[in-house]
């Protein structure tokens, strides 16, 4: 989650209306040869002496970490009323989720060898940061062994007004900003309707990337029953601001249908004078005309529709880009796999054709029955059509494989970006989801021991 790095200026323009707002989307649109790939992934840390999470502070510590990092590798500090809670360099950031989950949000990046390579570059600081420390750090979609209890609570402002009202409108709220780690993908537009087509397609594909990057099937110790625990637990978060968003696929959805959602979910916070008021449950439409109860008389800022927009989790999220959402964490090489997956499809007009003609049938129930499917069964699950998600992940992968081919962007060594899709081939060729490759281990191999996840997939 992106960490503001600056306050509300109070002497900011307000908005002055919803036109306003779908002008801002409309700036999101960029020429083609513009359009940018930014990849963030979150990572769980913890001691290798007893596999106990990070706290915030001490000897062997997310704060240790953070001024380990921003001391031998120049990364500017992030401070949050005295804690240090996030860096930034050259486009990037370093920011920290509830439960120190520590995330890495790249820059705006041209090709996924230049993403790969950001991501490898960042993964070796934090080895050099952690390895003296006793610290590692594991890509999963949800955290193995750990209790609530145990589960460190991190010291910013936003996060104790979310876990306050997760109670109130999901079970397993709580347990999404703890316990979870995703990868995500962010990826230009060029119009309105390139943003349309582009929305469609990857809401419709998301269970694909659930399956293929499914990641977490332990909770405290054992199995628990899923492939991809972190998706489950999104069922049953908040569904004000979650799902697979059934008006995106209505006819006339665009900018203004997007913000009239936008409005419509609920707030969690606004951010003045240093601090994070408790918004929680009001509405936004209220803001906008000068009705908040915690703010008489004040109207946002476009700030504050921007952190509005943070709050607001569906499997694909519109800002000024398009954020891929569905998918589980994993290792480096799924890290690099995950964005190729996405930037063939999304980035190569004929792919992005392509991908729509497989999924343009389905009705919002054969989405919505995919998402709930997947999580158990994964590329098992069935689609319309009578086929199996292996069968169409197969066509998909290689559509996203043509449209790499077709940016031929290369590298340094003249290869074009489909090799990036190889980790992903043979999850296709066998059916089996990373997921089911631990569960074969932990029965086998590991002797029903869930910690032996630790040395077999710490970074």
């Amino acid at each position: 989650m992106t960490t503001p790095t600056t306050d509300i200026d109070e002497n900011a323009p307000r908005i002055s209306g919803k036109t306003e707002l779908v002008e801002w989307f409309e700036v999101g649109s960029k020429p083609k040869a513009d359009w940018r790939i930014g990849t963030e992934h979150e990572k769980f840390g913890f001691t290798w002496n007893d596999l106990k999470p990070l706290p915030y502070d001490g000897a062997a510590s997310i704060k240790a970490m953070l001024e380990g990092l921003r001391d031998r590798f120049d990364w500017s500090p992030i401070e949050e009323n005295g804690y240090l809670i996030g860096l930034k360099k050259n486009g990037a950031s370093v920011s920290l989720e509830p439960g120190g989950q520590f995330e890495l949000s790249g820059a705006p990046l041209e090709h996924i060898h230049q993403t790969c390579n950001e991501v490898g570059q960042h993964l070796s600081e934090v080895r050099e940061i952690a390895e003296p420390l006793g610290i590692g750090f594991i890509g999963l979609g949800a955290s193995p062994i750990w209790s609530m209890e145990e589960t460190p609570i991190m010291p910013k402002g936003r996060y104790k007004i979310m876990r306050a009202y997760m109670e109130k409108v999901g079970r397993l709220g709580r347990q999404m900003m703890f316990r979870t780690c995703t990868v995500q993908s962010n990826l230009d537009y060029g119009s309105e309707a390139d943003m349309v087509k582009k929305f469609r397609v990857s809401l419709a594909l998301q269970p694909l990337g659930t399956a293929l990057f499914a990641n977490s099937p332990f909770l405290e110790g054992r199995p628990n029953g899923f492939l991809s625990y972190r998706s489950q637990i999104w069922t049953d978060t908040d569904p004000d601001r979650t799902g697979m968003l059934p008006f995106v696929f209505e006819d006339g959805f665009g900018f203004e249908r997007y913000v009239d959602y936008a409005l419509d979910v609920p707030m969690y916070f606004v951010r003045r004078g240093g601090k994070y008021l408790d918004a929680s449950g009001l509405s936004f439409r209220d803001f906008m005309d000068g009705k908040l109860p915690i703010l008489p008389g004040e109207k946002p800022a476009i700030d504050d529709f921007e952190d509005h927009l943070s709050t607001i989790f569906p499997e694909v999220r519109l800002k000024r880009f398009l954020e891929m959402r569905g998918s589980d964490s994993g290792p480096w090489s799924r890290l690099c796999a995950f964005s190729a997956f996405w930037t063939g499809l999304l980035y190569d007009e004929d792919a992005l054709d392509a991908a729509w003609e497989l999924v343009k049938s389905w009705t919002a129930g054969d989405r919505e029955a995919l998402r709930q499917t997947v999580r158990t069964i994964g590329l098992k699950a069935p689609v319309p059509g009578g086929r199996t998600l292996q069968d169409l992940g197969a066509e998909v992968l290689e559509i996203a494989r043509e449209g790499l081919r077709s940016r031929a962007k290369l590298s340094v060594s003249g290869d074009d970006e489909t090799g990036f899709l190889q980790e992903l081939d043979r999850t296709i060729e066998t059916g089996i989801t990373p997921a089911e490759e631990l569960l074969n281990q932990y029965h086998s191999d590991w002797n029903s021991d869930a910690r032996r996840v630790f040395k077999s997939l710490a970074y």
